[in-house]
């Protein structure tokens, strides 16, 4: 059985199969990044800065979990779908309030 044809996307682009260690750091650093971005977009609200801290480095540790499902399941690719909706979704919410703005 091929190991190879079981990696999801990001897992292959980083060669977790022949060069786990360098492939397994930029695949956590990609899932961080990612939900980091998802976060800020979605769910973040202004926080004192010592909490926003405890957010994120909670954060980066669950992070790693997902890193490992990340191998072998699209994690990351979810992420990226994940930060392409809510940007969107910003974007209309910006317009939307901006042509209120407008009119009234």
């Amino acid at each position: 059985m091929d190991v190879n044809s079981k990696l999801s996307f990001f897992a292959k682009l980083y060669h977790v199969d022949t060069n786990p260690n360098q492939g397994m750091w930029l695949l956590y650093i990609t899932i961080i990044i990612l939900s980091i971005i998802v976060y800020k977009l979605g769910f973040a609200k202004k926080l004192p800065v010592m909490k926003s801290a405890v957010v994120y480095i909670l954060l980066a540790l669950g992070c790693s979990i997902f890193t490992f499902l990340g191998v072998f399941l699209p994690v990351a690719e979810v992420l990226l779908i994940s930060v392409a909706v809510l940007g969107i979704y910003k974007i209309r919410l910006y317009q939307s309030k901006k042509n209120k703005q407008e009119v009234a």
